[in-house]
């Protein structure tokens, strides 16, 4: 049978549709051994993430997933310019709702859909929301997201359009977090949470099996935006499944960037701390990682140092100024993308050192 265990204590949970959170208030894992990865397999699957079907924790005769994807994953691999040939900007906007987010929502709510849930809530920045948004409408599955009043006009359009009911609240990001989380509480309903529930991280995993294909191999170093972490998440347990079969020699070095103006990860990490302290958010145009208190600071911080890793922080003018660079180069990002675009620029890569840089969500998504 699946279960949930705390990271904290170590409580175990069968996988029921309410259940998102231990007692104690730790956050929930996968009890799940690491994946035999079948890479001959992979090829009996459509072009998506969906290929890695048997590294996730589904039955490998689940036909779930075929009536909810909608062809997210498999996003192109680019070298960035001529004079950096060993930088790569991998382009997860190219996805159904134009942002990675939709790796971790098409594998949550086909779990969501295996479980009979019959109503999900959310939180979210702007683009979880419209992922978890578009696929419960593939799953016919109601859905509340809630946002905070000064999300982008254009990510509020996309949630409404795929039919969910937007509640918008005044204040932090985690005070929207507290309202949603009440919310499930009173309802009894699914959190389909990309922070709490961890099927969301078996989804961004995804990138880096992508990576793996494309490169025929791992790069020397990620850099990788951070709030809540789900993509630095995913790709740290993804290279370490393939490093765990013997399909890589090495775990990439995970690079995080995090606003000057909201930066709880860097403080703890500088401070040699093992889990984060909740900050003040002092405002960011980078939305996506303006999380002044991560829910996973702890198993952040221990990807960060067991990959050798380091923080970068990022201030305001220099986010515009590399949005505008990006531009340049032809892609157009929405601002949290450019911030990682500008820890770039401040990264001292070696002459050889092989990088990725993921474009996490379109231009077009922005105030």
């Amino acid at each position: 049978m699946e279960q949930y265990i705390c990271n904290d204590c170590g409580k175990k949970y069968a996988i029921t549709p309410v259940i998102w959170k231990c007692t104690c208030g730790g956050v929930l894992n996968l009890i799940k051994d690491t994946p035999k990865i079948n890479v001959a397999s992979w090829a009996r699957y459509p072009n998506s993430l969906w290929r890695y079907l048997e590294t996730m924790p589904f039955e490998k005769e689940s036909k779930t997933w075929k009536s909810i994807t909608m062809g997210e994953g498999q996003t192109p691999l680019i070298v960035l310019d001529t004079h950096g040939p060993n930088t790569y900007v991998k382009v997860d906007y190219m996805m159904p709702t134009l942002s990675f987010k939709d790796r971790g929502a098409a594998v949550l709510m086909t779990k969501a859909k295996e479980l009979g849930v019959s109503k999900v809530i959310a939180d979210s920045s702007g683009n979880a929301g419209t992922a978890i948004a578009a696929y419960a409408a593939r799953c016919n599955i109601d859905c509340d997201i809630y946002l905070s009043d000064e999300t982008s006009p254009k990510k509020i359009a996309q949630v409404k359009a795929h039919g969910a009911t937007i509640k918008q609240i005044q204040g932090s990001r985690e005070d929207i977090a507290e309202a949603a989380q009440l919310a499930v509480k009173e309802e009894e309903v699914f959190y389909a949470s990309h922070v709490y529930n961890p099927y969301f991280y078996e989804g961004t995993k995804t990138y880096a099996y992508e990576i793996y294909e494309e490169l025929n191999g791992a790069p020397d170093t990620l850099i990788i935006p951070v709030g809540n972490g789900t993509l630095l998440l995913g790709a740290f347990y993804g290279f370490k499944e393939l490093f765990a079969n013997g399909l890589i020699d090495k775990i990439p070095k995970i690079i995080a960037l995090q606003a000057v103006n909201c930066s709880p990860l860097v403080e703890a990490f500088n401070n040699g701390d093992l889990s984060a302290q909740p900050v003040r958010n002092k405002g960011t145009l980078a939305e996506g990682i303006a999380i002044a208190a991560p829910a996973r600071s702890p198993q952040i911080l221990e990807a960060i140092r067991e990959t050798n890793g380091d923080f970068i922080t990022i201030g305001e003018d220099e986010i515009l100024r590399a949005r505008a660079k990006l531009s340049d180069k032809g892609f157009y990002v929405e601002v949290t993308t450019a911030a990682n675009y500008a820890g770039y620029l401040k990264y001292k890569q070696e002459p050889e050192e092989k990088i990725i840089v993921p474009l996490c969500g379109a231009g077009i998504k922005s105030k």
